[in-house]
C-alpha cells in the first residue's frame, strides 16, 4: 500500500493550477511510476476524497476498486437540494460559513481571508470546531495537549499554507467540472464509510448523496465521528472489503 502527498503538501511541489482533474491524474501518474498495473485500489480520507471523484471521472478505467472514508462534501453540488444543503450549511460555525463561502465565490482572496483577524474565519483550519464524537473530541484533545497536533500542521504545510490547506479549501468547495451525483456507474465497486456523529461532514449530505448513487455501497457507521483512522478494525474491514 502506498500514500502520497498531494501537491502543495509535505516535501510535494506546489501546483497554483491544481484541480480535481489535476487530482486524479497525479494518482494515476503515481501508479504508473510505482508500476501498480493497469487498475489500482484507490483509498481517500476526508478532504482528499476529491482524487477519488476526480478519478471515478477520470480515469474510471484505471480503478479496481475505490473506498472513500468520511469524504467531505460540496455544499454547491447541483444535485444537492438547495433547501437541503442551505439548511445544513447554516448549521455550520459562522467562521466556517464564511471561510466555505470565500472558497466557492472569491478564491483569489481566500488566502487573505484567511490571515485576517477581525471577522471570524475556519475553525476547521484552527482545530476549534465543536466535535459531538466523545472519541473525536478526547482524540483531539491529546493532539493539541502532546503537540501532534501543531507538529502535523508543520509538516504538511511546508511548502506554504496557502499551497496545502488554503489550495485544498479552494478545489473542494470550488466550482467544479461535474456534479459527483451525475457520474455513471463505474465497473468497479465503490464503498463509503462515513460516521453518524462526524462534526465536520454532515450525515445528512451523505445519506443523500448515497441515496442518488445506487452504485455506492455506503457504510453508516453509528456513534462514530470524522476521524475514522482511530476506530479499532475498521482499517482491515475497509481492506477485507475492498479486496474481497
Amino acid at each position: 500500500m502506498a500514500g502520497f502527498d498531494r501537491a502543495g503538501y509535505g516535501q510535494s511541489d506546489p501546483n497554483p493550477k491544481r484541480s480535481v482533474k489535476s487530482a486524479a491524474l497525479d494518482v494515476e501518474e503515481l501508479a504508473d511510476a510505482l508500476g501498480l498495473g493497469p487498475k489500482f485500489y484507490l483509498i481517500g480520507m476526508s478532504l482528499g476524497c476529491h482524487a477519488v471523484w476526480g478519478a471515478l471521472k477520470y480515469i474510471p478505467d484505471r480503478i479496481a476498486g475505490a473506498a472513500m472514508m468520511a469524504p467531505v462534501v460540496n455544499y454547491w453540488w447541483p444535485g444537492f437540494p438547495a433547501d437541503l444543503a442551505a439548511e445544513v450549511y447554516a448549521k455550520q460555525e459562522v467562521g466556517d460559513q464564511w471561510a466555505l463561502r470565500v472558497s466557492h465565490h472569491a478564491p483569489g482572496i481566500l488566502h487573505w481571508w484567511m490571515e485576517q483577524s477581525w471577522l471570524p474565519t475556519s475553525t476547521v483550519v484552527a482545530g476549534t470546531t465543536p466535535l459531538p464524537n466523545k472519541l473525536d473530541a478526547e482524540m483531539r484533545s491529546k493532539m493539541m495537549a502532546d503537540g501532534t497536533f501543531q507538529q502535523r500542521k508543520e509538516q504538511a504545510t511546508q511548502q506554504g499554507i496557502h499551497e496545502s490547506y488554503y489550495r485544498d479549501m479552494m478545489v473542494m468547495f470550488g466550482k467544479w467540472e461535474f456534479d459527483p451525483m451525475s457520474l455513471p456507474q463505474p465497473a468497479c465497486p465503490v464503498h463509503l464509510w462515513q460516521g453518524d456523529e462526524d462534526g465536520l461532514v454532515p450525515v445528512v449530505l451523505q445519506r443523500y448523496l448515497a441515496s442518488r448513487l445506487s452504485w455506492v455501497n455506503y457504510h453508516e457507521l453509528p456513534g462514530t465521528g470524522h476521524f475514522l483512522s482511530s476506530v479499532p478494525g475498521l482499517g482491515d474491514t475497509v481492506l477485507r472489503t475492498l479486496f474481497g
